[in-house]
């Protein structure tokens, strides 16, 4: 398998347990974490928690990951497609609110068949692509269909302080692009009972002395978005 999924086009060659790319990642899945998950946004995890799936590696192996390392790939088991399809239906069965795929970005093609596997199982919960925005319309597009709610960080606005954290100073322009293929697919953002059923939800994480860089992120929703259009935390 060759990997040119994200933004670093690094071309990886893995195979099914071998790591290898920016990511540090095998070509089948590799698994952190699953489990519900409660420290998400009030609309995500609600009471019931978010049905999270940690996958192992990250495109953006930023300064002040608190996931280090799971990002780093240091933890996590490999597993088959028909794994993944069996957890995302214990998610469901555990009473979670959605099913929360979180950086999974290099395992996109990997993706919708599980959940259409899981689907044709019985799996009725909204799913959740929870990213860096770090993303390629393109490679979005393989997840129409397939996911509800997309939750993205907008890291930074600048490049040079997107250089810096995370060795990515086309950040800016491959996150605007991305959040607005994001939207293409869902619309406008539906809640029901105060959970985010479809839509698109932006996060921004403000970095110390980068007030600034906040307010430009701001503006730019503010400015670019019909209110209720998309969620902003």
């Amino acid at each position: 398998m060759v990997c040119n999924e994200c933004p670093r086009r690094c071309g990886a060659k893995r195979d099914e347990t071998t790591v290898g790319g920016v990511c540090l990642s095998p070509a089948l899945p590799r698994i952190a974490r699953a489990a519900p998950h409660y420290g998400e946004e009030p609309c995500i995890s609600g009471e019931k928690g978010s049905g999270t799936v940690f996958f192992s590696g990250c495109q953006m192996h930023c300064a002040f990951c608190q996931n280090r390392d799971i990002a780093r790939a240091e933890i996590g088991r490999a597993v088959t497609p028909e794994r993944l399809t069996e957890i995302f239906l214990e998610l469901q069965a555990k009473g979670a609110l959605n099913l929360n795929l979180v950086t999974a970005t290099h395992y996109t093609p990997l993706i919708p068949p599980a959940v259409r596997a899981a689907r044709e199982r019985g799996l009725t919960l909204p799913v959740v692509w929870n990213s860096s925005a770090y993303e390629l319309p393109e490679t979005l597009r393989l997840l129409e269909g397939t996911v509800d709610v997309y939750l993205p960080d907008f890291k930074y606005w600048s490049p040079e302080l997107a250089a810096r954290y995370s060795r990515a100073a086309d950040y800016p322009e491959r996150a605007l692009a991305a959040i607005d293929e994001m939207l293409r697919q869902t619309g406008p953002a539906q809640i029901e009972d105060d959970e985010l059923k479809r839509g698109t939800l932006i996060r921004h994480l403000v970095l110390p002395g980068q007030v600034a860089q906040a307010k430009a992120v701001m503006d730019w929703v503010a400015g670019e978005f019909e209110p209720g259009s998309v969620l902003f935390s």
